[in-house]
């Protein structure tokens, strides 16, 4: 049964609404038979139009002062928090993602558009320097249209991501949204744009052919992508032509290692939050646990007993706290590596309440699954499985776990529970990844203002957040006058 009429989603180019010769439907994860939106679908000659609009509106926002940048920055984060409750239902029905859940994104995306406005005040002042014989100095510039290619997982805090740094450096922007998830984000954008000149901001729909034609067009200085490593290398061979630069936040494989003296009371519930939130799907949720020997049994069923209590069903739905999978691709993926993993020999156990069985088939749910009694280098341990199954492996030598969490090429986030502060610190060192967290699975709000976030190896090139990743959105001019 359909819950309300569909969405029609045109694209927005120079702060106005561009229809589409064609319009793809977009159906409820949750509730396949609901039509939620339709969705306009680009091309070549569309994403022309956007970064000619967003080339034409650099000519004058790149000469705009910081202070004034910074000013519209704020006030977008405002309207971000005042528009929550518009947009939070109806991105639970596009993305499958619990409503609670949208409502904090917001949150955090808002802070992160004030985060960039606070930083670029200290960041874009020119480095200067003089002697007797000369003056130098280093100025940052913006560097002109930006094609910012996002997820369906976090499709908000993802965006604003990129967004925020970009224009408080003085670039404008075109976003492609997922095709999974365009809504709720291009509802806010929508309203977001009207702060700015009109080419600020703009929104083109579609599928790989309109990234592909982002990734080449010559007007676009730099494309910043979140997502898969597959696309990423598709759009780096893209870009390259055009000698571009790219800025990419990819997978994660993350590891939390919990020690001997560990609070396990404090550490159970963290873990299972930082493994299930969004069903899984997202790029820095825990996707492995290791787990010494002698707390091993224990730990696995506090694991299975917490997860137990999960309620799965559509977001929407009183009393759920455990949504569906986003998309038909990912849920076939995660269905065949949970029988793999079975007929591996390792122990599979689905936990959770079915809230709604006779709706089970019409959406794409997954009840979350404990695996235990498995090897460090299965397959579920190895990969990213982007989804709710969650290994426990066993260990008896750190340095085991050490090595095993370093042999794979994604090194995103990783996290470790001890007492110890300063064991802590000399175990997170020898971990490959862009950053550990240290008795929680994610950043505090100091955290969120200052920790530059991406990954090593394949889990991305670049950072995002904080003043380092201002970095990714100027370009530099140095001038030395000769006295």
């Amino acid at each position: 049964m359909q819950t309300s009429s569909p969405i029609t989603l045109d694209h927005l180019i120079g702060n106005k609404d561009v229809p589409s010769s064609s319009y793809a439907e977009l159906r409820d994860p949750g509730r396949l038979t609901d039509v939620v939106g339709l969705i306009a679908q680009g091309d070549a000659a569309t994403v022309d139009a956007a970064v000619r609009a967003a080339h034409e509106a650099f000519q004058s926002w790149k000469k705009t002062s910081y202070e004034e940048r910074a000013a519209l920055l704020r006030t977008a984060a405002d309207l971000l928090d005042a528009e929550a409750n518009a947009v939070v239902e109806i991105m639970a029905r596009e993305s499958g993602m619990l409503v609670g859940t949208n409502k904090a994104e917001i949150g955090m995306a808002a802070n992160i558009v004030r985060d960039n406005a606070e930083a670029g005040e200290e960041f874009l002042k020119p480095m200067e320097v003089s002697d007797a014989e000369s003056w130098v100095s280093v100025e940052k510039r913006p560097i002109g249209v930006i094609a910012d290619i996002v997820p369906w997982n976090a499709p908000i805090i993802l965006t604003m991501r990129k967004v925020a740094p970009a224009l408080v450096c003085g670039n404008t922007v075109v976003i492609k949204p997922a095709p999974t998830a365009p809504i709720g984000l291009t509802l806010l954008l929508k309203k977001m744009a009207a702060l700015f000149p009109a080419g600020v901001i703009n929104v083109v729909h579609g599928g790989g052919d309109v990234g592909h034609a982002l990734s080449v067009h010559p007007l676009v200085r730099k494309v910043s992508f979140t997502g898969g490593g597959a696309v990423a290398r598709q759009i780096m061979k893209a870009a390259a032509d055009g000698l571009k630069g790219v800025q990419f936040e990819l997978g994660g494989n993350d590891p939390s290692i919990l020690l001997p003296d560990a609070n396990f009371d404090d550490a159970i519930p963290k873990i299972l939050g930082g493994a299930f939130r969004r069903s899984g799907q997202f790029c820095f949720a825990v996707k492995r646990v290791y787990v010494p020997s002698e707390a091993y049994a224990d730990v696995v069923a506090r694991l299975e007993a917490e997860t137990d209590k999960f309620r799965i069903g559509h977001p929407l739905d009183q009393g759920v706290n455990f949504g569906p999978i986003n998309n038909r691709g990912q849920f076939d993926f995660l269905k065949g590596l949970l029988e793999r993993t079975r007929a591996s020999g390792a122990t599979v156990r689905e936990l959770g309440t079915v809230a709604d069985p006779a709706s089970w088939d019409n959406g794409y749910y997954m009840r979350p699954a404990i695996v235990s009694d498995i090897a460090m280098d299965a397959e579920l341990v190895q990969i990213e499985q982007f989804g709710p199954i969650l290994p426990v492996v066993k260990y008896d030598s750190l340095d085991e776990v050490i090595e095993s969490v370093n042999a794979g090429e994604l090194g995103l986030g990783s996290s470790l529970w001890t007492r110890d502060f300063d064991e802590a610190l000399k175990i997170a060192r020898r971990i490959e990844a862009g950053m550990t967290f240290i008795n929680n699975v994610g950043t505090s709000r100091l955290g969120q203002k200052n920790i530059p976030f991406g990954g090593v190896k394949q889990s991305g090139i670049g950072r995002e957040s904080s003043p380092i990743g201002l970095r990714e959105y100027v370009e530099y001019h140095a001038l030395n006058y000769h006295k």
